[in-house]
C-alpha cells in the first residue's frame, strides 16, 4: 500500500527515510486554520485537516496518507514558527532557562474502498539552559530558526542550549517516528 506524507518538511522526510519506510510527498494546501487552542487537540485537528486535503485534493485511494504538526507550548503560550527574526528573538527569551512542552499530533488516513482514521498525539517535555541575548541573536542569523515551531531546531545549532529532553526526541524533530511505525502496522 503507497503511503504519502502530507508535508513539505524536511525533518519529516529524513525521519520516514530513517526507518526505512518508502513514501511519497504531496504537500498540503490546507488552510492551518482551527477552532481549538488546547495544544494537544490544535496539533490533532491541524493534522487531520493536512492529511484530508490532501486526500480530497488528490482523489487517492488504496493509500496511507500521514498529516502532522508540531507546536511548541510554553505555559499557557502556543508557539507556531516566528513572523521574522523579532519574533524569533521573542520566542527564545521566552524558552530561555526554561522548560516547555513540544507536541505533534499525527493522523493515518487509510484510504480503500472506505476511510480508516487513526489521529493521536505526543508530547515532550524540552528544557533550556540560560541564552545571553548575544546567544540568541548569533542563533538567529543561522537563520535555522525562522521556519520552526518555538524558533528552534533540537538537531542543529540549538542543541547547544539544550539542557534536557523528558519524552521522544524525534517527537520534537517533528514526528514521533516510534509510534507512528507502530500505528502503520495497525493498519496494514
Amino acid at each position: 500500500m503507497r503511503i504519502v506524507l502530507a508535508s513539505g518538511s524536511p525533518r519529516r522526510r529524513e525521519l520516514l527515510t530513517q526507518i526505512g519506510l518508502e513514501y511519497e510527498v504531496i504537500v498540503s494546501n490546507a488552510e492551518e486554520n482551527a477552532a481549538c487552542t488546547e495544544p494537544a487537540k490544535l496539533v490533532e485537528e491541524l493534522s487531520y485537516i493536512k492529511a484530508k486535503a490532501v486526500a480530497d485534493e488528490h482523489n487517492l485511494k488504496d493509500v496511507i496518507i500521514i498529516g502532522a504538526d508540531t507546536v511548541v507550548a510554553s505555559g499557557d503560550k502556543i508557539l507556531g514558527k516566528p513572523d521574522g527574526e523579532e519574533g524569533a528573538f521573542a520566542m527564545l527569551k521566552a524558552l530561555s532557562g526554561k522548560a516547555h512542552e513540544v507536541y505533534t499530533g499525527v493522523t493515518l488516513l487509510k484510504i480503500t474502498d472506505k476511510v480508516e482514521r487513526i489521529t493521536f498525539n505526543e508530547c515532550t517535555k524540552v528544557k533550556f539552559y540560560e541564552m545571553s541575548d548575544d546567544e540568541i541573536r548569533g542563533y538567529i542569523a543561522t537563520k535555522d530558526p525562522l521556519d520552526k515551531a518555538g524558533a528552534y531546531g533540537i538537531q542543529g545549532f540549538c542543541a547547544r542550549y539544550i539542557s534536557g529532553i523528558e519524552g521522544d526526541y524525534n517527537n520534537v524533530v517533528g514526528l514521533p517516528i516510534g509510534r507512528l511505525y507502530q500505528e502503520i502496522k495497525e493498519v496494514l
